[in-house]
Parts: structure tokens; C-alpha cells; sequence
């Protein structure tokens, strides 16, 4: 047979198919991981100012790694909607955590930073943070947590990037 006449192969049926083990586990663990990140994420979030929303911290982290970032830019990295994020802003401008200015290079746009008030109650946070990793991993070699940390931050750039090729 010509390769125009052979039959058409059927595309593998991805829900049907048995999936590998090793992605099974870790989609369970990464569920898992989800659920417990939200709970703490709140409870951050609250840390920062009681009237924050879980997705506030790291919206605030950000902001502090970048300075004088756009909205847009913002959703982009976060993956949702500049409407989400120009609601979440206006919170935390209401609040006191971040301010505004327009951007001299296109007036439409505006630059995020965080007011002395968000920076001094983001590190606050932050650091209750990292110390309450620190003691959870106490037992870990300082070199695991630095392989989990770059297995973890190839996964999510992995990730964005192949949601945003769909």
C-alpha cells in the first residue's frame, strides 16, 4: 500500500491508555501538596494583614522580586486574567500594601511596587516562613532541599509554559 492509501492509524486514547505509574504518584502527591499549600497560604496571607486573600502572597512576593511591574505582566506570570489581577491590586492598594504609578513609557499602563508598609509585613512573613520550613526539614540534607527546589521550579516552568502552548 501507498502511503496515501494505508489505513489511518487511531490516535492513541489518552483516557483509556494505563497511565505510567511514576505520574500517577505524582500527580496524587502534587494533589496532596495543593491542598496543604492552600491551608498554609491562607494562614500567610492572614500573617501579612487579616483581610488578605490566600492568593495575596504570592502576588506580594512577586511584586517585591520585581519592582515596578506592569498588571499585565502580573497575570501573565500568574496565569490568570488581568481583570483577576487588577481586582486583587485594588485590594492591595486599598490596604496600604502596594502602590501605583503610571507608567512613563505608556501612560495606559501602571507600575506595581510595595509601599514600606507591604515590604516591612511581606518580609515579616516571609521569614515566619522560611523558618518554618526550615524546622519541618530539619532532618533533610541541605543538598535534597536544594534538588527539591530546582526539580520543583523546572516543574512549574515546565508547566506554564506547556499550558501556554495549548
Amino acid at each position: 500500500m501507498s502511503a496515501q492509501t494505508a489505513p489511518a492509524q487511531p490516535a492513541p486514547d489518552v483516557a483509556t491508555a494505563e497511565p505510567d505509574p511514576a505520574y500517577v504518584d505524582l500527580e496524587r502527591e502534587l494533589r496532596i501538596l495543593l491542598r496543604r499549600a492552600g491551608a498554609v497560604a491562607t494562614a500567610m496571607a492572614r500573617r501579612i494583614h487579616p483581610g488578605l486573600e490566600a492568593s495575596a502572597y504570592p502576588l506580594l512576593a512577586h511584586i517585591a522580586d520585581h519592582p515596578g511591574v506592569r498588571g499585565s505582566e502580573l497575570a501573565a506570570h500568574f496565569g490568570v486574567g488581568r481583570a483577576t489581577i487588577s481586582r486583587q491590586l485594588s485590594r492591595l492598594h486599598a490596604l496600604g500594601l502596594v502602590a501605583r504609578e503610571v507608567d512613563p513609557d505608556d501612560s495606559r499602563g501602571q507600575l506595581i511596587t510595595l509601599t514600606p508598609d507591604g515590604e516591612a509585613r511581606l518580609h515579616a512573613a516571609h521569614t515566619g516562613r522560611v523558618t518554618s520550613i526550615t524546622e519541618a526539614l530539619e532532618g533533610w540534607d541541605r543538598s535534597d532541599v536544594a534538588t527539591l527546589a530546582t526539580l520543583l521550579h523546572r516543574y512549574s516552568e515546565d508547566v506554564v509554559r506547556w499550558n501556554a502552548n495549548r
